[in-house]
């Protein structure tokens, strides 16, 4: 008996394209295949392959999706507009929880908020081109030689786009949109307040030294995350003398328990909890992050789930858990600093490594020079070391003779010395 062969699907990249292109997300089209919004997430990752009649349908919708994609790229555009309107984009899915719940305020519950867009940061490294791709633009015919000849290009230059953001508008955009919840996140992680401040700042200070790199960057805010939290679980910052004082714990007794229970467990694992049940990240996405293999990342949740929750019993549910993280953040008010003032201190702060690499560069030359004016031109044998001469006695300063003086030259002067006698001049 022979088996059928199975449906083909497409891989699990071009899955994403396809839904994303779709502006569909997961949760929509897992109830359009009849599944949960996690197997979907599995497809789309590679982790796991759809069986039986799950297979089929979910063949059958991919080819539908790509169908209506192909539709919609050679449907033909109105004579009337000189260029095509490009197809909108699907907006990059967010995961906002709000903590500080009854807050009556919503401006209070986007700032109080934990998690930010759930797009990895380091997802260019694993699935670096995994969004709708733009169609390639037609390839310039070469210009002739009489063209090339009669002047430059008479074709106009692209304008630049209006209403587009200035450099520091785009950057103070991004710091007041996830500053607040990177500081909460980064408390989290050190249990520190101060610390978890300046990490944010220095993180966007760095991010702003490398804007034109985390401009164009998939997600800016992922590689401002990875930078403060490497500064934050830095093992230099136990010898500043401002850290070996503990801070005052948080006031009420279960966040003060929590928060001892997450600075217990070893900083890897301690990140990857708070990136997968805090932030709200897949485990590939979290793996990449920390820059660790699918297993290893898997491993070090369990572990850290498994600490938690045996001094918390309560909290072995992962949603409980990820609903008590975001309680913990939102009980302590921890402000950052504004946009302008990170963009001046990391402007400064590059004046001063340049200045300070130029009179490094400086002193350097000048001792060079200075070696090369004081070195001898020529060889110098070395002085011989002289040889100490026994039995002469000690040079003594000018005075009376000691009696021992008297006694020894009295002595040399009665007698002979050794080898041959002395000659004395005789009267003949």
């Amino acid at each position: 008996m022979t088996r059928s062969p199975a449906t083909p699907l497409p891989p699990p990249k071009a899955r994403r394209r396809l839904r994303e292109a779709a502006a569909l997300t997961q949760a929509q089209l897992a109830a359009r295949v009849g599944v949960s919004r996690e197997t979907v997430r599995a497809w789309e990752s590679g982790r796991t392959t759809p069986r039986g009649r799950k297979r089929e349908a979910y063949a059958k919708l991919l080819n539908t999706l790509a169908e209506e994609a192909t539709a919609r790229r050679a449907k033909p555009w109105p004579t009337a507009s000189p260029e095509p309107e490009p197809v909108p984009e699907p907006a990059p899915v967010s995961v906002v929880v709000a903590v500080g719940a009854g807050s009556a305020d919503a401006s209070e519950q986007a700032a109080d908020s934990l998690v930010l867009p759930a797009k990895p940061l380091d997802e260019r490294r694993s699935d670096r081109g995994s969004g709708p791709k733009p169609e390639p633009e037609p390839e310039r015919e070469p210009a002739s030689v009489a063209d090339r000849e009669s002047g430059p290009d008479p074709r106009p230059e692209p304008a630049p786009e209006p209403g587009a953001l200035t450099p520091a508008q785009a950057f103070d955009a991004l710091y007041e949109f996830s500053a607040p919840a990177l500081v909460r996140q980064t408390f989290l992680l050190t249990g520190r307040r101060e610390l978890a401040r300046e990490s944010v700042e220095r993180a966007f200070q760095v991010a702003w030294e490398h804007w034109p790199e985390v401009a164009r960057d998939r997600d800016p805010v992922g590689w401002v995350r990875a930078a403060a939290y490497e500064y934050a679980l830095s093992p230099w910052h136990r010898f500043r003398l401002r850290h070996r004082h503990p801070e005052p714990p948080p006031a009420d007794p279960g966040d003060r328990t929590l928060l001892n229970t997450l600075l217990r467990l070893p900083p890897p694992h301690r990140r990857t909890l708070l990136l997968y049940d805090g932030v709200g990240l897949g485990l590939p996405e979290t793996a990449a992050e920390t820059e660790a293999s699918t297993p290893a990342t898997a491993n070090r949740l369990l572990h850290a789930r498994e600490a938690v929750a045996g001094r918390l019993p309560e909290l072995a549910d992962p949603q409980v858990l990820h609903r008590r993280l975001a309680e913990l953040a939102s009980s302590e008010r921890l402000r950052a600093a504004r946009p302008p003032t990170v963009r001046m201190g990391s402007e400064r702060r590059a004046r001063f490594l340049t200045r300070a690499a130029i009179a490094f560069t400086v002193a350097l030359i000048g001792t060079t020079a200075l070696t090369l004016r004081t070195a001898p031109t020529h060889y110098e044998p070395p002085v011989s070391p002289g040889e100490t001469v026994r039995g002469v006695p000690p040079k003594v300063a000018p005075g009376a003779l000691s009696d021992e003086e008297l006694e020894l030259r009295q002595k040399l002067r009665d007698q002979l010395q050794d080898g041959p006698e002395r000659l004395t001049p005789r009267l003949e």
